[in-house]
């Protein structure tokens, strides 16, 4: 049975696994496009999911993932994102500010 089996994963023409095709593949259309292809086909196939799928779609697979990364991670990972989206955001609002206060002296010197 088992040999039956391996003989149904096997390709008749290279004597290899679907899994060693898939891979091989892979690895050859990663050499043949760049990544404006890969974003291309990205792109397509999140307009055909979208307009495929409405709303409650969307809000399903999101709880299964975060239910998903809840099982995964403990109360530790919470806390780091937490504390890098505050540092990530925190230096935003401090460019933002830096940025605006340049420009309004710029402003000001020009009246």
């Amino acid at each position: 049975m088992a040999n039956k089996q391996n003989n149904r994963n096997r390709n008749n023409n290279e004597n290899m696994t679907v899994e060693e095709a898939g891979r091989k593949g892979g690895e050859a259309t990663s050499r043949n496009h760049d990544r404006d292809f890969y974003e291309e086909i990205g792109r397509k196939g999140g307009e055909a999911t979208s307009k495929n799928h409405g709303h409650e779609f969307y809000q399903e697979i999101g709880q299964k993932g975060g239910e998903a990364t809840a099982d995964n991670h403990g109360e530790d990972f919470y806390e780091e994102i937490g504390r890098k989206g505050g540092e990530a955001r925190s230096k935003q609002r401090s460019n933002s500010t830096h940025t605006n206060g340049n420009q309004n002296r710029q402003n000001n010197n020009n009246r």
